[in-house]
């Protein structure tokens, strides 16, 4: 026998919730596996049909579970619109920075720095995602902020998006967007006629200790060699 509901507390980083019955009674428990189908992910206040079912301890549990096409699906919709503006958004901030650097008016450096933290960020969220559902051990939030704010947001972004992770939890993207704001800021500082000069005497103060140190290394030799050279004329 089916029955209706709609899910509630829906937790997607771990991949469960719950469902409340039509016309009342105890949640019952859903998790992501349940669905015969998974076309999408599951969302606050979508309605569902599911076989009722109980676990080894006896608790309420949903099998065969599958969506009813009802406003939600709208809802999902529009969210499905609103993350590829998001990658759009991410795509478009590293081509803007792999096109500065070209110019000129950034170090490949920091081209290179956004790309890897990228790839690094969207490898990290899905082993997250992994491990949320595995019940693994997880990333720290610290961390996954940490990658964003030294260059890897656009991948976080995508991965978000794409995987559904972290996407939903409000005190978490606020820090995340944060994370942004700050390192957009210094992105633009770079781009100042000031972040500018300052990038090159920081290149430039750079290139001069290191050609202090290696002529310095050069003399250190040549020092090293030339007693040896006077007793070989001594010698002769």
């Amino acid at each position: 026998m089916r029955y209706q509901g709609k899910i509630s507390s829906w937790k997607d980083d771990q991949g469960f919730g719950f469902i409340t019955p039509n016309g009342g009674g105890e949640p019952v428990f859903l998790h992501i596996k349940a669905f015969e189908r998974r076309g999408r992910r599951p969302l606050d206040g979508d309605i569902v049909t599911y076989e009722h079912s109980a676990d080894a301890r006896g608790r309420a549990r949903a099998d065969n579970v599958a969506f009813v096409e009802t406003r939600s699906s709208a809802v999902s919709s529009s969210g499905k619109a609103s993350g590829l503006g998001w990658l759009l958004l991410a795509v478009l901030f590293l081509v803007f920075v792999g096109a500065c650097a070209l110019a000129g008016k950034l170090p490949m450096a920091i081209a290179g720095v956004y790309g890897v933290a990228s790839l690094l960020a969207f490898g990290i969220y899905a082993k997250d995602k992994a491990a949320a559902q595995d019940g693994r051990w997880r990333t720290k939030e610290n961390t996954l902020h940490m990658i964003a704010l030294f260059g890897g947001w656009p991948g976080a972004l995508v991965a978000q998006r794409v995987l559904r992770h972290k996407s939903s939890k409000a005190s978490f993207q606020v820090t995340f967007w944060a994370t942004v704001l700050l390192n957009c800021v210094v992105l633009a500082w770079m781009l100042s006629p000031g972040g500018t000069w300052a990038m090159r005497s920081a290149a430039s103060s750079l290139q001069a200790s290191y050609e202090r140190s290696l002529s310095g290394l050069v003399k250190e030799e040549i020092t090293r060699e030339t007693p040896r050279g006077r007793k070989g004329l001594k010698d002769n």
